[in-house]
């Protein structure tokens, strides 16, 4: 572990919770994956354990703690053999709740945050839409004023937590003549009526709950409006440096347990007479996967650390999240080779976390949406600031 990043403390919390999650999560991992269904306990033993609230205020509940916390939470929960089961936790911390405590007034926080960080509420981040995937400015769905109320009209999809969600942070647009300048973003509570949600059927990540969500004439307050009516594009873009961020540090840590799986397979599976990690071809394969994920990892904890200090990282996490997605794929399609055909039975790892793998690229932003954006910084020149001070 890099003590550069890494204390005493945190070191003690990855122990803490590495035991927690093999006690209090793993027994149940399968069934989970079979079902799935999150069963509603495991959410509140999260919060009862504080790790809903390590970057967040004291005042809400939080602990206020520096993001390697927040990374060793990632890394761990990608050791457990369900990234379904990790994207439901870190959409509920770091998606929702960012958005909570960020452009959330006071009302907001403790009704809503206070009660997500306690494991009492469960949140969902509702962006994409079926007809607009990565163009957020595209959206389609409105929150009109009328009276004293808005009304939303549209729908969502690839909402993770879905329907275990009390409450969605939802992006509608408040003037649809305006493009990114006319969405803004909301509180909505899952009891208002006229929002049904449907359960999406997917290739990995079986154990989240992924949905499409449907708004019809969904009546909310005034005062649920999240910041400034208008201003919904750029609190989007405020936050995902941190999101890019997450979905990197997990490229990472899946990658890095499928080697340590693999290897430890390696020095038991025997062929033609000897283990086969004595085979040159394949420990050479092994070593160039171990660089890769390295480096991508180093690339990161510098990134994080950045962003820690307040630093904006867009360019960074941009880099981060496209190289350490495609290096995971990567390294876990060979992982499998490895097992030949043990690789390809669920009974062993490596085949769920192929399929859990493939969404990497592809969610929070695809990597043809991210080489674009880097594009327009690398060679157009062109410099982003912070959306919002």
């Amino acid at each position: 572990m890099n003590s550069e990043y890494f204390t005493e403390e945190h070191q003690l919390f990855r122990t803490t919770l590495r035991d927690f999650l093999q006690k209090e999560v793993v027994p149940h991992i399968e069934k989970w994956e079979k079902t799935g269904t999150i069963e509603r306990f495991i959410w509140k033993k999260f919060g009862d354990m504080g790790f809903f609230g390590l970057t967040y205020p004291e005042a809400y509940g939080g602990m206020n703690l520096d993001l390697f916390y927040t990374v060793i939470f990632l890394e761990e929960l990608q050791k457990i053999k369900s990234s379904g089961f990790a994207a439901a936790m870190w959409a509920h911390s770091y998606l929702a709740m960012t958005h909570l405590n960020a452009e959330g007034d006071e009302r907001i926080k403790q009704d809503y945050l206070a009660p997500s960080i306690s494991g009492d509420k469960i949140g969902a981040l509702c962006i994409s839409e079926p007809f607009g995937g990565s163009d957020v400015a595209g959206m389609r769905t409105t929150a009109l004023i009328k009276g004293d109320k808005y009304v939303i009209n549209g729908s969502k999809t690839f909402i993770t937590n879905g329907i275990y969600a009390d409450y969605y942070v939802v992006c509608a647009k408040t003037n649809p003549n305006l493009g990114n300048k006319g969405i803004s973003i909301f509180l909505v509570d899952t009891k208002t009526p006229g929002i049904s949600a449907t359960k999406l059927d997917k290739l990995g990540w079986r154990a989240s709950d992924t949905a499409e969500i449907a708004f019809d004439n969904v009546e909310i307050p005034l005062e649920n409006l999240m910041g400034e009516e208008g201003k919904g594009f750029p609190y989007i873009m405020q936050h995902f440096a941190l999101e890019r961020l997450i979905m990197a540090v997990n490229a990472h840590a899946r990658a890095e347990y499928a080697i340590e799986y693999t290897i430890e397979y390696m020095s038991q599976r025997e062929a033609f007479g000897r283990t086969i990690d004595k085979f040159q071809a394949l420990r050479h394969t092994m070593v160039e996967h171990a660089t890769d994920v390295e480096h991508c990892k180093i690339f990161n904890y510098a990134a994080v650390a950045r962003l820690n200090k307040g630093e904006y990282v867009v360019k960074e996490a941009t880099m981060a999240k496209l190289k350490s997605t495609k290096v995971a794929d990567e390294t876990i399609y060979s992982c499998l080779q490895m097992l030949g055909g043990y690789g390809y039975m669920e009974e062993y790892p490596l085949a769920r976390l192929l399929r859990d793998s493939r969404l990497g690229p592809i969610g929070g932003g695809t990597s043809e949406i991210l080489k674009e954006i880097l594009s327009k910084m690398i060679i157009d020149k062109q410099n982003y600031k912070p959306a919002v001070e």
